[in-house]
């Protein structure tokens, strides 16, 4: 009776360890490859204004240019800041966009950065991206902005800034923010 139960145990645990299967855990956790889905099969809930950029990875000196400018700000070294700006930059801003000139944006900044005692920037995250044309280029940083401001009040943002890099240099800056809500 032991032997008619030990042999389809057998057969099943030798079937159920086919070696040709592939390793779904390694193939899960390696990140070095590129996921792609075909397009064909998949059916968008959106259309795009323009067509999508398949974006790529970008010059990772773009990257550094971006978080030049931003630490310059966080500093209060507006020299250093304003270095990564093209001659024309458009920025955008809650509640305010404008397109000002290297100077008047140097200004800008200096009028901003004044009504801070300190300030702390806390990088989580960057992105350098090309699109696949090679035409557009954009910096994303992902950060914690932490500020005193002359009365003595501190407080924070989350911020994502939107960098469009064009010859090296920002002509393009989207900050999109979220406050944090109030401790109880």
């Amino acid at each position: 009776m032991k032997k008619l139960f030990f042999i389809p145990l057998l057969a099943l645990f030798v079937f159920g360890c086919d070696s040709k299967t592939e390793n779904t855990d390694a193939a899960s956790t390696d990140s070095s490859k590129t996921v792609t889905a075909n397009a064909a099969a998949l059916v968008y809930p959106y259309t795009l204004e323009e067509p999508y950029r398949d974006w790529q990875p970008g010059d990772q000196q773009h990257a550094v240019t971006a978080m030049k400018a931003l630490k310059g700000y966080e500093t209060g070294d507006m020299d250093a800041c304003i270095a990564g700006f093209g001659d024309s930059v458009e920025i955008r801003f809650d509640y305010y966009q404008a397109k000002l000139s290297n100077d008047s944006l140097k200004k800008f900044f200096a009028n901003q950065r004044a009504n801070y005692s300190s300030m702390t920037v806390k990088m989580g995250d960057w992105e350098s991206v090309i699109s696949k044309d090679k035409k557009t280029e954009y910096v994303t940083m992902w950060y914690r902005e932490i500020w005193t401001d002359k009365k003595g009040k501190t407080d924070s943002l989350a911020v994502i800034d939107d960098c469009k890099i064009v010859n090296g240099k920002i002509v393009e800056l989207d900050e999109k923010i979220q406050h944090f809500p109030a401790k109880k």
